[in-house]
């Protein structure tokens, strides 16, 4: 831009040194130039060609034009298939590519069968004119000799020879009347056929999706939902990446859909078996599952890859599209509250497999092993069948949860012994318990061996939270640890012992640990445990922990749950629940039981019971502190609300706290000056004020000292 240049000089009057010249440039507003008239049209031209709404116009003629091309390439297609032995060819190749010479055989002979009959077909076409044509000459002669007939009858009747001809002449002017007909439709007839051959290929191609994917709508082109068809799952295995496999499909033409079963429904999804072609092997496809899932436009955990009986078969099973996050209902023991247990005979339900079947598990003289990473549902399946045992009153309970935030309490007056807590002091009363449940086990041995009939109420003998067990560093008098994984260890030895021979006398070994290890779940016990689950868990190696190598071999995968997202999860390796033939898992979706249902479900066990005095193994006597107590149940939670901590002062100490309701708590808070207050509209407990009025009263108690 231009503008008006004044230069300011300074006085005329001449100096020691020429004085610097000082240019100040005044710039005027002008109008913008007016960019070139093609400059303007090719910016239009531009923005219109990119518009949205112009890609989805170009796109839907695209579609709609080449569907009528792919409608006539499947025209085409039928119609060659149906005169020619092309189809036959196509299976036959198809059959010697996945290595099945029988098939190839079968459809050689079929070939040639169609070759024969189309050949006498043609032999026959040799003598078909003459035939017609003597055909047409005798039914014309009958015709006319016919109709000469009814017309001497007519004439007969009536006493006029003209009536002889009349049935005749009728004949000949409908025939004229329809050539007329015929005259008047052709030309319009003629005008639209090919318009009406256009529409027909258009609705096959229309019907088939004959188009290019860039041309599809946006929901057709995503994928996500579509239904599982043989054409799909054939395109998914041919894209795996598994050069051997590829080759053989593509071989196979069209006729790849031989390899598969009928596709049928399963549940929330489909379930399909693919017999592999020679040279392919299952644990190739097992080990492409997040490819395969994402060609069949699904997320890795919507498919399930497993190992049936057939060899070189996979049995795919397809979730329908965001079916797995949506939740399966409550638990019928929310939902019935008319419903019983039966230790020898009864199945718990824990929740529905895939299928949208049932998941029942015996638990009739099985040692059970729940394994997972944290907060993903482990205790609260453990929980749920142990809720459905204590319906059966012949059932003994003890218990021992190393979490200690009252995730058990319910279970206070059924289990004879409820030990909860995280520290050493709780490892060793839970390591007392299950020892002592050995000496039990011995003395039900001995019972046994003097009268082989004796029969025993089966013992439950539930560690929650192991690993706590297996980790704890404490020593007794004698120095022997009560953790590790070493023959002095005295938890885990004494664990041995019940997976080794209680089973026989009914005393059970129940575990829930976290996140699988040498060391914090040692190989002898997790191979002890007859039901063996898994939650989510990190890697492979730790699913083989968890499961072992059979089940994983065979498909169970419980490391590609998504943590946090399949909350309740499991996969279930045991022969107490129904696997399908040649399956060495099952996975399960647990029903959730939260706390106050649980409540309810253990005062209805109580209910059956004539009262069961749980002991605990902390010495309930010694003087308690409330103000230390509700710091310890508050933890590293910044705030918790009343009604938790009451509870988690009531599985603490029921003894001190088991009747305690808001009032007595707020009153110790405010007597220490660390009162309840609200957040969210609820009344809670915050810990910096507890912690603050520990400090307080420990800081008081030193003056005082002094």
């Amino acid at each position: 831009m231009s503008g008006n240049v004044v230069h300011l000089h300074k006085d005329p009057t001449p100096d020691p040194e020429p004085a610097p010249v000082t240019t100040l440039t005044v710039v005027t507003n002008q109008a913008a130039p007016v960019l070139p008239l093609w400059v303007r049209s090719g910016r239009a031209i531009r923005a219109a060609v990119t518009d949205e709404r112009t890609k989805t116009a170009a796109r839907t003629v695209a579609r709609h034009s080449l569907y009528i091309y792919g409608g006539a390439r499947i025209v085409a297609r039928r119609a060659w298939d149906g005169r020619t032995a092309a189809r036959y060819e196509r299976y036959m190749r198809a059959a010697e590519a996945s290595g099945n010479m029988e098939a190839a055989a079968e459809w050689e002979e079929r070939g040639q069968r169609f070759r024969e009959a189309r050949h006498r077909r043609r032999m026959d076409l040799l003598h078909s004119p003459l035939d017609a044509a003597k055909g047409a000459a005798v039914s014309t002669g009958m015709g006319i000799g016919g109709l000469v007939l009814l017309g001497i009858a007519m004439a007969i009747a009536t006493k006029d020879p003209a009536d002889v001809v009349t049935p005749l002449m009728a004949v000949i002017r409908f025939i004229n009347l329809l050539i007329t007909i015929v005259r008047v439709v052709w030309g319009p007839a003629l005008t639209i056929s090919p318009f009406l051959a256009l529409l027909a290929l258009w609705s096959v191609g229309a019907h088939q999706k004959a188009a290019p994917q860039w041309a599809l709508p946006a929901n057709a082109r995503s994928g996500e939902g579509e239904p599982i068809t043989p054409s799909i799952v054939v395109k998914a295995l041919r894209d795996l990446g598994i050069p051997a496999l590829r080759k053989a499909i593509t071989e196979m033409g069209d006729a790849g859909a031989s390899m598969l079963s009928p596709i049928v429904i399963a549940g929330c999804g489909v379930e399909v078996d693919v017999t592999l072609p020679s040279g392919v092997s299952t644990n190739e496809v097992q080990g492409k599952r997040r490819k395969l899932a994402e060609n069949l436009s699904r997320h890795e955990h919507e498919v399930f890859i497993t190992i049936p009986q057939a060899a070189r078969t996979v049995r795919l099973w397809v979730a329908d599209s965001g079916a797995l996050d949506e939740p399966i209902g409550p638990s019928p023991l929310v939902t019935d509250d008319t419903l019983t247990a039966d230790y020898a005979k009864g199945r718990a339900p824990w929740g529905q497999d895939l299928r949208g079947d049932a998941a029942l598990i015996s638990l009739y003289q099985r040692h059970l092993l729940v394994t997972g990473l944290s907060n993903q549902g482990k205790t609260a399946s453990l929980r749920a069948l142990a809720l459905w045992l204590a319906l059966d009153r012949s059932v003994q309970f003890w218990i021992a949860d190393l979490k200690g935030i009252g995730d058990w309490a319910m279970f206070y007056g059924l289990a004879a012994v409820l030990i909860q807590g995280p520290t050493d002091d709780h490892v060793i009363q839970a390591t007392e318990m299950v020892e002592d449940a050995v000496e039990e086990m011995n003395r039900r041995i001995e019972a046994r061996q003097a009268d082989p009939n004796a029969t025993f109420p089966p013992l439950i003998v539930l560690v929650d939270e192991a690993q706590v067990a297996f980790m704890c560093p404490a020593k007794d008098d004698d120095g022997r640890p009560y953790g590790g994984s070493k023959a002095t260890s005295r938890y885990f030895m004494a664990v041995r012992k019940i997976h080794n021979q209680g089973r026989a006398v009914d005393v059970l070994m129940w575990q829930g640990t976290q996140d699988p290890t040498d060391q914090n779940l040692p190989k002898l016990v997790r191979e002890g445990a007859h039901t063996r689950a898994s939650l989510a868990l990190g890697t492979e190696q730790q699913s083989r922990m968890a499961l072992g190598d059979k089940a994983v071999n065979g498909g169970a995968a419980p490391h590609l749950l998504r943590q946090g997202l399949d909350k309740g999860t499991l996969v279930v390796a045991s022969d107490g629940i129904t696997i399908p033939a040649g399956q060495a898992s099952i996975t399960v979706r647990t029903h959730f039981i939260d706390d106050e249902p649980a409540a309810e479900i253990a005062e209805r066990a109580r209910a059956l019971r004539d009262g069961v005095t749980t002991l605990h193994a902390i010495d309930r006597t010694v003087e308690h502190d409330p103000l230390a107590d509700i710091a310890a149940v508050i933890g590293d939670a910044p705030r918790l609300r009343t009604q938790d901590v009451i509870k988690q002062l009531s599985a603490l100490n029921p003894d001190a706290y088991g009747d305690w309701s808001p009032v007595d708590l707020t009153r110790v808070l405010e007597a220490a000056g660390a009162e309840p207050y609200k957040s969210d509209g609820r009344m809670v407990v915050g810990r910096d004020r507890v912690a603050r009025a520990l400090a307080n009263r420990g800081a008081d108690g030193s003056a005082s000292a002094s």
